[in-house]
């Protein structure tokens, strides 16, 4: 497609977008030196706390796939709208919370596969002003606040609208019409979306998009590469999730930590606190502040980061247990910052039983304890001279000695470090060692004496 050209038909709002000649070609062009400055924030950041608000609150169902999987019938889902009243809703304690967490960013729910826009669109009229008792826009003051409070912003935006007449399907087993032989309907729908990504785009300009619901269509029939160029027409440093078929900056694996590190250099987890997206009062499987700290130290081992969720309650109150595990990891993130912001995937396994990151110059090696030691912990095939060890956010230098370095062997000794109680934390204690140089590390089968 030749973009100079390129017009993006906007029906439901009856204004047309024109994408500048420098973005035009910009998802071709921008090499890895220039993707890796654009994502220097996002990889920084570490934490970010994800947030799912919407009507599906009301009775507490799951959010939009109630209705898909027939659950329950859709009338009755989207009758929820009647009990949104967002009357407590204080995005101040909100983005406050975020911060006090330790979170350098966050992402909210703009739409959801529902389709109720939390914002005052103009594309249709399924949104909270005119369908809820709410009837503001809620996404304006939030984003105030993050601005304010100094956090990265992100918007998830649902690609897909099970509620809107031009989206071909509606429930698991209803559809409305087939892409492939009513492309004229599917072209309205491409159009609504565009409707709507300009607006958010135009009005915040925020800092990263998190598109999910991609797998029903193909980027062809999304218009992917037009979305990502829409967007970095006014807005070039966007940073754009993995969801939208292959055009997306980073991975985003779901709930279960990855076994190995991701292909992508680039990742996030993002995890649910209990077992739910949306306030859900019947879900009370909170995972613990150390099971969710653990998750999150084993993203940093890895070089990723942590997507938290949160789920407001419609009354846009966040319930008690919600706010004890932010506060208890932002207790945390706080004591042991030097080990968590700006560092670097960690050592192989092998070498420690445990979570590892690295400083970014690769001289610091920071150990994650999530058990109270047995003894003295050990680290196998370090090459460097250890200079110091000590206790992070506590400050105590703690003892080290190395064991079985032979004058015969080039395989380096084990590094055993004692621990005692006194200094570890409640939760994960955190060890600096600091290194004579960048990290080096043996990684051979070991060797058997020649000469001696």
């Amino acid at each position: 497609m030749n973009y100079k050209k390129l017009l993006l038909v906007l029906a439901a709002s009856a204004y047309t977008v024109t994408l500048p000649l420098k973005a035009q070609s910009l998802v071709q062009t921008e090499n890895e030196a220039d993707k890796n400055k654009r994502m220097e924030w996002f990889d920084n950041a570490k934490l970010g706390i994800f947030i799912h608000w919407g009507i599906y609150a009301v009775n507490g169902v799951s959010e939009s796939w109630s209705f898909f999987n027939n659950y329950l019938p859709y009338e009755a889902y989207m009758n929820q709208a009647k009990g949104f009243t967002a009357e407590k809703y204080d995005p101040k304690t909100w983005v406050g919370l975020i911060k006090e967490s330790g979170a350098r960013y966050t992402v909210i729910t703009t739409k959801h596969h529902d389709g109720m826009a939390l914002w005052n669109t103009k594309a249709g009229h399924l949104n909270v002003l005119e369908q809820t008792p709410a009837k503001r826009d809620l996404i304006d003051p939030f984003v105030k606040e993050v601005r304010k409070q100094g956090l990265k912003l992100g918007f998830y935006y649902s690609l897909l609208d099970w509620s809107n007449e031009n989206y071909p399907n509606k429930t698991r087993t209803e559809t409305r019409y087939d892409v492939k032989t009513d492309p004229a309907r599917w072209q309205k729908f491409v159009d609504f979306n565009f409707t709507q990504l300009a607006e958010l785009n135009k009005t915040w300009n925020p800092d990263l998009y998190w598109f999910d619901g991609d797998w029903e269509q193909s980027a062809e029939n999304w218009n992917s590469k037009g979305i990502v160029n829409l967007l970095r027409s006014t807005n070039p440093n966007v940073i754009i999730n993995s969801r939208i078929q292959g055009y997306g900056d980073y991975a985003t694996p779901e709930q279960g930590v990855p076994v190995v590190r991701p292909k992508d250099s680039h990742w996030e987890l993002c995890m649910t606190m209990n077992d739910s997206w949306g306030y859900q009062q019947a879900d009370t499987n909170y995972k613990s502040p150390f099971i969710l700290l653990r998750t999150f130290v084993d993203c940093l081992s890895m070089g990723g980061n942590l997507l938290l969720d949160i789920g407001p309650k419609a009354d846009g109150s966040i319930a008690d247990e919600q706010v004890a595990i932010l506060k208890e990891f932002g207790r945390w993130t706080k004591k042991h910052k030097e080990a968590i912001y700006s560092t670097r995937a960690g050592i192989p396994n092998e070498h420690f039983q445990g979570y590892t990151t690295l400083s970014q110059s690769g001289d610091v090696l920071y150990l994650y304890l999530p058990y109270k030691p047995n003894g003295p912990i050990e680290v196998k095939g370090l090459v460097n001279k250890v200079n110091r060890v000590w206790v992070v956010g506590n400050g105590t230098i703690l003892p080290h000695k190395i064991y079985n370095k032979n004058y015969w062997s080039a395989v380096p000794g084990n590094l055993y470090i004692d621990v005692p109680q006194q200094v570890l934390d409640p939760q994960i204690t955190v060890l600096a060692v600091l290194l004579d140089g960048p990290i080096k590390l043996y990684r051979g089968e070991g060797q058997i004496i020649s000469s001696n």
